[in-house]
């Protein structure tokens, strides 16, 4: 699947992400120049760890017929020493429904496999851009 993120040249800084069918803005605050009409690229790739976070949490628990009602992911920033190096993401998981403590442990478990917490912690990923 191809990503196109295009220039919005009606806005200082936003674009629009197109991801199939789906677009929605990506913009800067009003401190780098843009208007904060959408999330930053920062924001999006901590987006993507509590969107899978919460997906696979749902998955598993259909799968495994576990009673899960809600599912919350909150994912909190500290990008301090990000030029060091080390960016620190902390998701926490709330859940509800009539769930015991050995099923909230199973989903607590597979919360931390999700696909992009592994991509995120365990796998190199290379870049290369061209010009088209």
């Amino acid at each position: 699947m191809t990503v196109r993120v295009v220039r919005d040249q009606q806005a200082a800084m936003r674009h629009v992400i197109h991801v199939g069918p789906n677009s929605f803005p990506t913009d800067l605050g009003a401190a780098q120049g843009g208007e904060g009409s959408g999330p930053t690229p920062h924001d999006l790739y901590d987006a993507a760890l509590g969107a899978c976070t919460a997906l696979t949490v749902l998955l598993h628990a259909k799968h495994k017929q576990i009673p899960v009602a809600g599912i919350e992911v909150c994912v909190d920033r500290d990008a301090s020493q990000e030029h060091a190096g080390l960016y620190r993401l902390r998701a926490v998981l709330r859940l509800t429904g009539e769930l015991s403590e050995a099923q909230r442990g199973e989903l607590l478990r597979v919360a931390e496999k999700c696909p992009v917490h592994k991509l995120m912690s365990q796998v190199t990923t290379e870049i290369s851009t061209v010009l088209g």
